[in-house]
C-alpha cells in the first residue's frame, strides 16, 4: 500500500491530506464534487494495481461542526477504534461549540464490555481485591492509555459497570454482604478510600458510589 497509495497520492494529489493505518483510510476534501472525483480515482488506481475498493467501507462523510452547518447522508465514521462525528465541546474560556472529533466506538465499548464479562469477577471469590486489581489493571490501563485521549467521558459507562461488577463480587465473596447491595457497594467504597489508586479506572476517577 505504500507504493500503490501513499506514494501515489503524494504524486498525484500533494494538496490532499490523509492518514492510512494498514488497509484503511481517511482523505480530506474541501468538498464533495473534490471526494466524489478522488474516490473515483482512488477506485481505478487500485484497479489498476490488482486491487479492489470495499465498497460497503468506502464512503464519503461531511464534517458536521460549527463552520459546516450543512447536512449531508453521512455525518460520522469509525476509524481505528473511535467514531468522528460532531460532538458539543468547551474551549479554553468555557464556551461551548460544536466540533468533529473522536470518541470510543460503539463496536470498541461492545469489545471491552465483552471481555470485562469474560472475566467472570462473581465467581472469583477465591480472589481478594488486591489480586483482582493485579490481574486486570494492565487492560484497563491500556484501554484508558489508547481510548481516553479523545473525549474520555464517552468511557465512563463502561467502568461504572465494572464497578458494579466489582459490588456484585464483594456480595459472592462476603456472607455479611449477600443480597445486600448497599452493604457490597458501601464496602467498596471503604476500600476505595483506603486506597483509591488500586484500581486503573478508580485512578481515571470512576470510582465506586460513596453511600
Amino acid at each position: 500500500m505504500h507504493y500503490t497509495f501513499d506514494e501515489w497520492m503524494k504524486r498525484k494529489y500533494p494538496l490532499v491530506p490523509f492518514e492510512r493505518y494498514a488497509d484503511d483510510t481517511i482523505c480530506h476534501c474541501r468538498t464533495k464534487e473534490e471526494a466524489e472525483f478522488l474516490k473515483t480515482a482512488i477506485k481505478e488506481r487500485m484497479e489498476q494495481c490488482k486491487l479492489s475498493l470495499n465498497e460497503a467501507k468506502t464512503k464519503i462523510v461531511y464534517c458536521k461542526d460549527d463552520d459546516r452547518r450543512g447536512s449531508h447522508e453521512l455525518e460520522k465514521f469509525d476509524f481505528l477504534g473511535f467514531t468522528f462525528m460532531a460532538r458539543r465541546s468547551k474551549n479554553r474560556w468555557g464556551k461551548f461549540f460544536i466540533n468533529f472529533s473522536p470518541a470510543i466506538s460503539m463496536k470498541a465499548k461492545k469489545k471491552i464490555s465483552k471481555e470485562i464479562r469474560s472475566w467472570n469477577l462473581q465467581e472469583r471469590s477465591d480472589k481478594s481485591l488486591l489480586d483482582l486489581a493485579n490481574m486486570f489493571n494492565p487492560r484497563l490501563q491500556g484501554y484508558i492509555n489508547y481510548y481516553s485521549k479523545f473525549y474520555k467521558s464517552a468511557m465512563y459507562p463502561l467502568f461504572q459497570r465494572l464497578n458494579e461488577r466489582l459490588a456484585h463480587w464483594v456480595s459472592r465473596k462476603f456472607k455479611r454482604c449477600r443480597r445486600h447491595k448497599t452493604r457490597a457497594i458501601r464496602w467498596l467504597g471503604s476500600m476505595y478510600k483506603q486506597n483509591p489508586t488500586l484500581f486503573a479506572h478508580w485512578k481515571f476517577g470512576i470510582t465506586p458510589p460513596m453511600v
